[in-house]
């Protein structure tokens, strides 16, 4: 064996002679590294201070800028607000109900919900579209004004007790749960499709009922307008069960499953939110409509899956305007309803600037398809056209699982 190398007192002076002799750093780079260590120090400190109290809480924002507080807040990852008890048992309950399975059976039956001042001037049309399907369909008319007079035998005596309704008011809301209720005492009614007197169907009565029944979502309309007419309608008063951050718009005109309708009417706390802070110039001069953020705003806290977020009711807002475009006798052709019932795409326009676009395909059961079931907005003189047309335009497409 090789025998191990001894080190000598002498080799170590050696070894040491040869070594760079110690460094001296100046007064000024102690300095420099002392204050980077108290800058990262207290960097350190306000976003602790940042995350422990959230950007919606003024305590934060007194020690630290409006900018700096929402900066640093939205960096951090979000932290965890505890339920109130009311919170708690609302969404116990509506989970609940939500986790019962769809039943349906032969006689299974779409409830469809009329909200009108009054008359009622599709009933011919509509009163075609009900022949043949008798027990698979049930009606329902909330006339806030008078009580239509009928044309078609589907349609008599199917009032509900109604009241007055004014349009950006939660009374419109009040109308739509009225009708859930009414048609909830059904319990063969497993979907229900809101509709206004200017609406019409835009496919047969075999199509939508096989649509609707064998969906796997309701179509409530759903998108984030970070905008003006978006979330800058969120009220402060509706903290802290409703954040600005899920506040939601959408179009009214829903279609929804028996456990949606069953837990719109569970609900008290969200609605009560609505009810007592969504109306024009409650806050700060915000015109907050209540039909177009109360249902997208619920479900897309309580059960965001299971809605499609477009709904099946088209319309054409393509003039920018506070209403949508009405369909006159004029506009009423083959072409443009066949437009109507090919297109499969929707488009939500927020607003934030001159309008930004969002565009989404139409997916039914995961499956691309025409978006569209109803139209609305026609002219009352456009019914002798659609008569006409009927028959062609709803079996240009058939139903094919």
């Amino acid at each position: 064996m090789k025998a191990a190398k001894r080190w000598s007192l002498g080799n170590l002076r050696d070894m040491a002679s040869s070594l760079p002799g110690p460094r001296h750093r100046s007064p000024s780079r102690r300095r420099a590294r002392v204050w980077i260590i108290m800058a990262i120090s207290l960097i350190t400190f306000f976003a602790v201070f940042a995350y422990m109290y959230p950007h919606h809480s003024k305590r934060a924002c007194y020690m630290i800028s409006s900018r700096g507080c929402k900066a640093l807040a939205d960096w951090l990852p979000p932290s965890m607000r505890e339920y109130s008890d009311d919170e708690i048992a609302a969404r116990v309950v509506i989970s609940e109900i939500l986790s019962n399975p769809p039943v349906i059976k032969k006689d299974s039956k779409i409830a469809f919900m009329f909200l009108t001042p009054g008359a009622l001037p599709f009933e011919r049309l509509w009163d075609r579209f009900f022949q043949g399907h008798e027990g698979k369909f049930s009606v329902y008319i909330h006339a806030s004004k008078e009580r239509p007079v009928h044309y078609s035998r589907y349609f008599v005596n199917r009032e509900i007790r109604s009241d007055e309704v004014v349009w950006g008011r939660i009374s419109m809301v009040d109308a739509e749960r009225r009708l859930l209720a009414n048609a909830l005492r059904d319990p063969t009614n497993q979907q229900f499709v809101l509709l206004s007197e200017s609406c019409v169907p835009l496919r047969s009565f075999e199509y939508i009922y096989n649509y609707l029944m064998y969906s796997n979502v309701s179509y409530v309309d759903c998108f984030d307008d970070p905008g003006q007419h978006g979330s800058g309608r969120h009220m402060n008063h509706m903290l802290p069960e409703i954040q600005k951050k899920d506040f939601r718009k959408g179009a009214q005109w829903f279609t929804m499953k028996r456990q949606h309708a069953v837990a719109t009417m569970a609900d008290s706390l969200y609605y009560s939110k609505f009810r007592d802070y969504c109306g024009p110039g409650i806050e700060n001069n915000k015109n907050c409509i209540a039909d177009e953020h109360y249902l997208p705003t619920f479900f897309h806290m309580l059960d965001p899956t299971g809605i499609s977020n477009w709904t099946v009711t088209q319309v054409d807002w393509s003039e920018r305007k506070w209403h949508p475009k009405t369909y006159m006798p004029e506009d009423v052709t083959h072409e443009l309803l066949n437009n109507l019932t090919s297109t499969d795409t929707v488009v939500h326009v927020t607003s934030v600037g001159v309008g930004e676009e969002i565009w989404m395909p139409c997916m039914w059961n995961g499956i691309k398809r025409p978006c569209y079931l109803f139209g609305r907005k026609f002219h009352p003189d456009t019914l002798d056209k659609l008569l006409d047309l009927f028959s062609n335009y709803t079996k240009s497409v058939s139903w094919q699982l």
